[in-house]
């Protein structure tokens, strides 16, 4: 019992140091996080330590506390995606993400998901409407399928193409998928209106 009690104890230290680090320092990593967390508490970094969840929860806990601010930072943020998903509307983008899900700080990407069976049609946009953007490297079966990054202003943005039969098996393991928000879901969040289910 007091095990289970001083792993619980130690749990908790990892995840509010973790979420610190996350919004002062702007790791954006919560795996990084969590082990340079544990390593500054000289905990071991690879057992027993909080799930995202956990410091997740943390996170918000320290945001409310320390950082006031935040609620306008992230709402800066979701008008910036949302402009940026308008002009990408004839794609029908997906916000997801820090942005999304209120976690984001200052220095966050905006992730954007993009479904194509036609990945080069997204680039070619680009191309067309001078929006200067920079290929990640990708490997393997996604290697055709790109993760486009630009600046939106200060912020960058994180667009990501992938197949049309990765969207129908997404909503197909609802509600177990990643959050996922429209441009039309996001702009309901922006009114500050109920959203019953932002997940689409």
């Amino acid at each position: 019992m007091h095990k289970d009690r001083s792993q619980r104890g130690a749990r908790e230290h990892i995840a509010q140091l973790a979420a610190r680090l996350i919004a002062e320092d702007h790791i954006p990593d919560f795996a990084l996080a969590k082990r340079k967390a544990a390593r500054q508490l000289n905990l071991p970094d690879g057992k027993n330590l909080p799930t995202n969840q956990e410091v997740e929860t943390a996170l918000r806990q320290y945001r409310d506390l320390y950082q006031p601010e935040h609620g306008e930072i992230v709402t800066a943020l979701r008008r910036k995606a949302a402009e940026v998903m308008q002009r990408f509307d004839s794609f029908k983008p997906y916000l997801v993400g820090s942005v999304l899900n209120g976690l984001a700080g200052s220095h966050s990407d905006i992730n954007l998901i993009i479904y194509s069976d036609n990945p080069k049609s997204v680039e070619l946009f680009c191309l067309n409407n001078d929006i200067a953007y920079r290929l990640e490297s990708r490997r393997g079966e996604e290697a055709d399928y790109p993760t486009l990054t630009f600046d939106a202003g200060e912020t960058l943005v994180r667009l990501s193409v992938r197949q049309s039969n990765d969207e129908r098996v997404t909503a197909r393991n609802a509600p177990h998928a990643p959050e996922r928000a429209r441009l039309v879901q996001l702009q309901t969040l922006l009114e500050g209106r109920d959203v019953a289910s932002i997940a689409g």
